[in-house]
């Protein structure tokens, strides 16, 4: 049979045909799939939709000989088939059609099978002996456009500051002996200063631009210089300043924070200790006031009570050190107060003991250190008394009345650290993906046969399902954070707690993205990606502890979903525990009542696609996770269980609940942000990102979905499928998207990257 004996409409679906065909596992849905985009297309002529139809027959399908026939049409084409055409099959059965008949229409209806049925390139190419195109490319979307979205308002302060970032100071090169490379951070840190930047989040008198949310910024752009610059400039401007800043008054402001800024007065945050890690509530540092001496004394009680992996202990003259607070024999909680350590030849001073931490897993540019103090004696101007201070007789006073709520209250003024953590972590990733990235689209790796090109690293369907979920969400993790710094900057907003809960749930689920995106790029470049000079190998070290200081991860996560229930809770105040269960039930049957069996097996690509699907899916699972813990906690005090108790018992669930918040938090963040995109083609990718993001969340927790009867089997394939086909969809602005992140040439020194 030749091409003669074929309209120009049937020849189109030929290719279609020998690929569905090829494997004789069409399923009833698939077949169901394929009749009705036959049935659609108006291009066919009845006799053309009869002869198709007569191909669709599972019980006598198409013989070996009319396999041929397709097989040797598709090759007599030489047609190229271009695997980062947004539909590559479509496309390619225009060209096989117009090879023969001339010109031919694009087939939506040949579109709909192509999408329906997740068919990509890798599951038919190997069928066809013809050329595939391997473009490295696409230059559809420009790489500055799309950091320019990203950078937003913040452009002028970033552009400025990756500019600093080129002199030579910052050349990246391997550094193993400890001291060397703390001082050479050091230097980093001080030059930093001297432009302008260490001030840059205080108020103009004291040298800065009140600039906070410009200061978050460019945390992620100090980790692609170095991670121990990220971290020990955080700890010198934003720990120790912004204590200062934050919990202290005018007059503490007057007397350090220039120096501070200048990095003249080097400083520490002395709030961890070796037997209290996360409990800052019960650290055991005391701060006893003599009124007959009017001096505060510093003491450490035991020997577990120390100050434990103080970063710039070994260079710092002075501590912000956050204590037990004795006035009059009574216990005010938790206060912070500052304590010299040094004097102007950098010896310690009387009381004070400092000890070197030594090597890390990574961050080895940092001087961690140990700190213990013996009865050491400070003014009592020294308290940073914003939430707190110590009155002319003696005494004590507070605006904030509820020591609770005090304590909160300062802790909630640090919050800008963990997202500058959140930030630094993200940067790494990016980082360790541009790697990988640049590097897959230059590896070529395996092929059936030696006459023809290995293919790249890229155009597998493994290595995309391993790296560009991990895109998406770096782009929806950036969004995020830009936005909970603007929240936490909103001075119309003094009450911090909805922030703090939503910060703390943030900054654990990125944090371990960010140090699983780092473990998937070091694999994806094989031992290339475990040599030291392409810098996966120390960013896996230097991100690794993100986890787990400014808050450990999953204690933080606790903290986010005891907010949740906090607001919950206040919900309840007033109307009782009972009548907003009661409530809440309710409204989550009004949901449920949509998840019929026709919601929980639609599989088509507009509701799987639909933003409006995501967040529904999302707020099920936070609002359902929200409503059960509530419940099980009710049943545990009504038996007589403690609180205490009660929550233990109900920890893993806890965080469970911390994370699905976190996860609709992040995706309604991104969501809202793309809606202020102008331009409708780079507003259409951002809208992809965020789909794949969904999607694949939803993906991951899909067991959870299943067990509650939200999706069914059917659509949990086509969720996996759909998300497979994002990633092949994304392929060709894999490497737009990872220049859109801004990282500068200077900068990007791994030589598999270049």
């Amino acid at each position: 049979m030749t091409k003669e004996n074929y309209t120009a409409q049937v020849l189109q679906y030929i290719p279609v045909f020998y690929i569905i065909w090829s494997d004789d596992l069409l399923s009833a849905s698939e077949i169901n799939v394929v009749e009705n985009a036959i049935s659609e297309d108006n291009t066919l002529s009845n006799e053309d939709k009869k002869q198709l139809k007569a191909w669709m027959d599972v019980k006598n399908p198409p013989k070996n000989e009319l396999f041929k026939t397709w097989k040797q049409l598709i090759i007599n084409s030489s047609v190229k088939l271009v695997e980062h055409e947004t539909f590559p099959l479509t496309a390619f059965s225009q060209k096989v059609a117009s090879y023969y008949h001339g010109e031919i229409s694009f087939n939506n209806q040949i579109k709909k099978i192509e999408i329906n049925l997740g068919i990509q390139p890798n599951h038919y190419n190997h069928l066809f002996e013809v050329h595939i195109d391997l473009e490295k490319k696409s230059l559809q979307y420009s790489p500055k456009t799309i950091d320019s979205i990203l950078k937003g308002k913040h452009a002028e302060t970033i552009d400025s500051f990756r500019a600093i970032l080129n002199d030579p100071i910052f050349s990246w090169e391997v550094r193993r002996n400890k001291e060397e490379f703390r001082n050479h951070v050091l230097k980093q840190v001080e030059f930093l200063a001297d432009s302008g930047y260490g001030a840059m989040a205080y108020p103009k008198e004291y040298g800065g631009t009140n600039d906070m949310e410009g200061y978050a910024t460019i945390f992620e752009n100090m980790m692609w210089a170095d991670g121990s610059l990220a971290i020990k400039f955080g700890v010198q401007f934003g720990l120790f300043g912004g204590s200062i800043q934050k919990l202290g008054t005018k007059k503490h402001h007057d007397k350090y924070l220039n120096a501070t800024g200048k990095a003249e007065l080097l400083g520490c945050f002395a709030m961890t200790e070796t037997g209290h890690g996360s409990n800052v509530r019960g650290i055991k540092t005391t701060a006893t006031y003599n009124k007959k001496t009017e001096t505060i004394v510093i003491h450490t009680p035991g020997k577990n009570d120390n100050k434990e992996y103080i970063g710039n202990a070994i260079h710092s003259k002075m501590a912000s050190v956050f204590a037990q607070l004795i006035i009059n024999g009574k216990n005010e909680g938790v206060h912070a107060i500052l304590v010299p350590l040094r004097n102007e030849k950098h010896e310690l001073l009387p009381g004070i003991t400092v000890e070197d931490n030594g090597y890390k897993l990574g961050l080895n540019g940092v001087d961690n250190g140990k700190i213990w103090f013996n009865q050491v004696e400070v003014p009592k101007e020294n308290l940073l008394n914003k939430y707190g201070t110590i009155l002319g007789n003696g005494d004590y006073y507070s605006e904030i009345k509820n020591p609770n709520k005090r304590f909160f209250t300062m802790l909630g003024t640090l919050v800008g650290g963990r997202i500058c953590v959140a930030r630094a972590g993200l940067g790494g990733a990016k980082y360790a993906l541009t790697v990988a990235i640049k590097h897959s689209l230059k590896r070529r790796q395996f092929n059936d046969s030696v006459k023809i090109q290995e293919d790249l690293l890229m155009d597998y369907p493994s290595h995309q399902l391993r790296l560009t979920p991990l895109v998406a969400s770096a782009y929806v993790y950036h969004i995020t954070l830009d936005k909970m710094m603007k929240l936490y900057c909103d001075e119309s907003q003094p009450d911090k707690r909805q922030v703090e809960t939503q910060v703390a749930g943030l900054k654990s689920i990125i944090t371990w993205y960010a140090n699983d995106a780092i473990q998937e790029c070091r694999e994806a470049c094989g031992g290339k990606g475990y040599l030291l000079e392409n810098r996966i190998a120390d960013l896996k070290g230097d991100v690794d502890i993100f986890t787990t200081f400014e808050g450990d991860n999953n204690v933080l996560l606790q903290l986010a979903a005891k907010g949740v229930l906090s607001d919950f809770k206040a919900e309840f105040n007033s109307a009782g525990f009972s009548t907003v269960l009661k409530l809440l039930s309710s409204q989550l049957s009004d949901k449920l009542s949509t998840i019929n069996p026709l919601y929980t097996n639609k599989t088509d690509k507009d509701h799987l696609y639909n933003p409006k699907f995501h967040i529904h899916a999302f707020e099920h699972r936070t609002r359902r996770l929200t409503y059960t813990i509530a419940m099980r906690i009710r049943g545990y005090i009504k038996k007589g269980i403690p609180s205490y108790q009660a929550f233990l018992k109900v920890q893993t669930h806890l965080m469970t609940l911390g994370k699905a918040y976190s996860t609709e938090l992040a995706y309604k963040s991104f969501i809202e942000h793309n809606s202020t995109i102008t331009d409708p083609e780079y507003k259409a990718l951002f809208e992809k990102i965020g789909t794949l993001y969904a999607l694949y969340e939803i993906r991951k927790d899909a067991s959870w979905y299943l067990e509650q009867g939200y999706i069914s089997g059917t659509k949990s394939k086509a969720i996996r499928q759909r998300v497979e086909r994002l990633c092949t969809e994304l392929r060709p602005h894999l490497n737009s998207l990872v220049d859109g992140f801004g990282i500068p040439e200077h900068l990007m020194t791994a030589p598999i990257a270049n």
